[in-house]
């Protein structure tokens, strides 16, 4: 098994975050590994597709002061240093790819689901981690 010194644990801030974060505190304690925590927000223009003329920018704007918030608590909550929460806009597998890539992660944690089937093509941010992830990724089973 390979030694990690780098870890990105990726969470969704759900009560299952919890148990990403046991998984991934345990694998950093075991390798004496650098853990951060990374919580991407989609873009309220994705989910509407850019269709609807309105200006989302103040609603984003909360949307982006409550996860620092939250992700303040859970950072605390497990022991994770201010510097290595980062809370970023975009979509979840391409910036959890970059930010791994940046700060040279050996191991990328996250939650799965599980899901299947018709669920499984509607999009899964674990599966789209593990497919193009430059690192190893463990999914950890939540739900």
């Amino acid at each position: 098994m390979s030694n990690y010194s780098k870890i990105l644990m990726a969470v969704d801030l759900s009560e299952d975050s919890d148990t990403v974060a046991e998984r991934a505190l345990a694998i950093a304690r075991n390798n004496d590994a650098a853990l951060h925590i990374i919580h991407v927000i989609e873009p309220l223009s994705f989910a509407y597709g850019g269709d609807i003329p309105m200006d989302f920018s103040g609603i984003q704007d909360e949307i982006h002061q409550q996860a620092d918030q939250q992700l303040e608590k859970f950072g605390t909550k497990h022991g994770v240093e201010k510097d290595r929460r980062h809370v970023v806009l975009g979509r979840p597998e391409v910036e959890i790819h970059t930010l791994a890539e940046e700060m040279g992660a050996d191991l990328i944690v996250v939650g799965s689901h599980g899901r299947y089937g018709l669920a499984l093509l509607m999009g899964s941010t674990a599966n789209g981690v593990l497919h193009g992830a430059p690192v190893d990724v463990l999914a950890v089973r939540v739900g």
